[in-house]
């Protein structure tokens, strides 16, 4: 055994990695041990590693929308990846993020979906690369992004293949913690007026590093920004989407406007680029009807609870520094939460809970078995009744026309 206390992380992978079925040991010391002399050795068979979490899901959303059953498409991205090395040594097979989006397109058109979410909430970004050719699956031809380096030169990326894997109606589902590439995607799909941008501000990340080997460790270096082909930064402000959803995350703590010295906001030239008859003819509509639907939904009412109490929290500076004021400070806090809980269930005539810890084995779970929260499925739900408002309303203004 080597004792690696101390070490680097990618130090301690490289002992962990080795040839295909052959078996590697660790020793660790169990967290609940109060004895830290005792060890427990773990045996693994190395073996190539799917990071199944980390790719693009699909999944069907049916929904009541006007009294009629309709099939919608979701496809969540948590982030956007490419196997470079798989790529380079010409693997035909080779995983990435639009690679996989294509099947997954493919996949839900032969279920007869009738619109298209892409949920990118949490998505910190990952490969630009993977962003411009996402685009390229929802539009024809034209530019998606603008890269400015430090001497002002701006270069122009995007999608010269005519081909189209889906032409229907699109809704971009994204929150405070869509981030870089995402705020890409988001971005072009809002400027093209391909879909509706639906959510809370993204985070605001529109600046590209690159790392710098050192002696000891890496430097990471600011060296160019993204622009948005409208001519507008994703830097400091992010996506304004289209329709507001509540936010659980602060703005005042959570973003690139929350980091100290952040790059400011600006513009660059817009690119000139095609419209599609997008939402900008009826947001009014559209907004004025979500508004309406969210006004008594439970769990509606229960995120709108969730942003105030967080508001008067924070306001709130003073920490007790005697243990029991402090427990009972945080039985309050619990007891606030077990009630908000219970009285969305009881709108939604589910029995109460009595614990909060009984809340997390009363949650749906995904394909992956991880919890679903009400609140998560809600903003998704609304996001594909906002994009059934769309259609309703583009075929009522066709209709209108004729």
């Amino acid at each position: 055994m080597i004792d690696i206390i101390g070490w680097r992380l990618d130090d301690v992978v490289d002992k962990i990695r080795g040839p295909a079925d052959t078996v590697v040991r660790l020793q660790v010391i169990p967290a609940d041990s109060k004895d830290r002399q005792k060890r427990k050795e773990v045996r693994i068979v190395r073996s190539k590693v799917k990071l199944e979490e980390q790719a693009a899901q699909k999944r069907i959303l049916d929904l009541d929308y006007r009294g009629k059953d309709y099939r919608l498409g979701v496809i969540e991205i948590p982030a956007f990846y490419i196997d470079f090395a798989a790529l380079q040594s010409g693997d035909p097979n080779y995983k990435s993020t639009t690679r996989d989006v294509e099947r997954l397109i493919g996949e839900l058109l032969e279920e007869d979906i009738q619109g298209l979410v892409i949920d990118l909430r949490d998505n910190g970004g990952g490969s630009l690369r993977e962003a411009n050719e996402l685009i390229g699956l929802f539009i024809s031809r034209g530019p998606t992004v603008q890269i400015r380096d430090p001497n002002g030169r701006i270069d122009i990326l995007g999608d010269f293949d005519a081909n189209v894997a889906y032409n229907g109606p699109l809704a971009v589902l994204v929150n405070r913690l869509s981030a870089s590439a995402s705020e890409i995607f988001a971005g072009a799909i809002q400027d093209y007026r391909r879909g509706v941008v639906v959510g809370s501000p993204t985070f605001g990340k529109g600046t590209v590093q690159s790392l710098h080997s050192l002696r000891h460790g890496q430097l990471k270096m600011t060296h160019a920004k993204f622009y948005r082909i409208s001519g507008d930064s994703t830097q400091h402000k992010g996506v304004v989407p289209d329709i507001l959803l509540p936010s659980l995350y602060n703005e005042l703590d959570i973003g690139e406007s929350a980091l100290e010295g952040a790059l400011p906001w600006d513009q660059v030239r817009a690119v000139r680029h095609g419209k599609f008859v997008g939402v900008d003819t009826f947001i009014d509509e559209l907004t004025a009807r979500h508004q309406k639907r969210v006004a008594d939904d439970p769990d509606f009412i229960f995120m709108r609870e969730q942003v105030a109490h967080l508001k008067d929290s924070a306001e709130d500076d003073l920490i007790p520094l005697n243990e029991d004021a402090l427990r009972e400070e945080r039985e309050q806090a619990d007891q606030w939460q077990l009630e908000a809980q219970n009285r969305r269930r009881a709108m939604k005539q589910q029995p109460p809970l009595e614990n909060l810890s009984d809340l997390e084995q009363d949650l749906k779970k995904d394909e992956l078995g991880r919890p679903i929260s009400p609140e998560s499925e809600a903003q998704l739900a609304e996001t594909g009744r906002i994009l059934l408002d769309m259609v309703d309303l583009t075929f009522s203004n066709a209709t209108a026309k004729q």
